[in-house]
């Protein structure tokens, strides 16, 4: 007899429909084993005993067509390189729904949860204000002018070097890379 905190099927490991090879009967003197074969539920032929212990059905198309489940797949996560994809059974719906598989760059999913008794009361509260988002700074204007941009980028183009160009302009070479560089990121040079 199994014990109380073993799995339901590992009670009956044989599917109803085949015989445990150690159930005989003796008929007088001889004994001869019994044998049930696994039949298809659909069609009723017989089933090989490896498959009859997964399926109760036949691999004839018909069959098929009839018995053959499919299996709902649910997209739980995707980067650049690919897609993961997950079997949706109880398992992996109590796991989705624990949250296991949320993204860790978002904050929460949907709307915020009610508060606890705050569903069968009578009172209306007024939302929470939604956090003000953070003003981003703007950006910092360069530490150039419009005209030595301009100049910069000319002398660039005729083929001098940013030394060369930076003792004409009076700054340092590398404050005229970072305006060469700044104009070609623009699309400029």
């Amino acid at each position: 007899m199994p014990c109380a905190c073993s799995p339901a099927w590992a009670a009956d490991p044989w599917p109803r429909n085949i015989e445990h090879p150690s159930e005989r009967f003796t008929d007088g003197n001889s004994i001869s084993e019994r044998r049930l074969v696994a039949q298809c539920i659909t069609c009723g032929t017989e089933l090989h005993p490896e498959r009859a212990e997964k399926y109760n059905y036949c691999m004839a198309p018909k069959c098929q067509e009839i018995n053959a489940k499919g299996l709902t797949m649910v997209a739980i996560g995707m980067n650049k390189a690919a897609e993961e994809y997950l079997i949706l059974d109880d398992r992996a719906r109590d796991e989705l729904a624990s949250g296991k598989y949320r993204d860790q760059r978002r904050g929460s999913f949907g709307p915020p949860a009610p508060l606890p008794g705050s569903a069968g009361s009578s009172d209306h509260r007024p939302p929470r204000e939604r956090p003000r988002p953070r003003r981003v700074p703007a950006p910092a204007p360069p530490p150039w002018t419009r005209s030595q941009e301009r100049l910069a980028l000319l002398y660039n183009e005729q083929g001098l070097r940013p030394a060369e160009i930076a003792g004409k302009l009076g700054v340092s070479s590398r404050l005229v890379t970072q305006i060469i560089l700044a104009a070609r990121n623009r699309g400029k040079a």
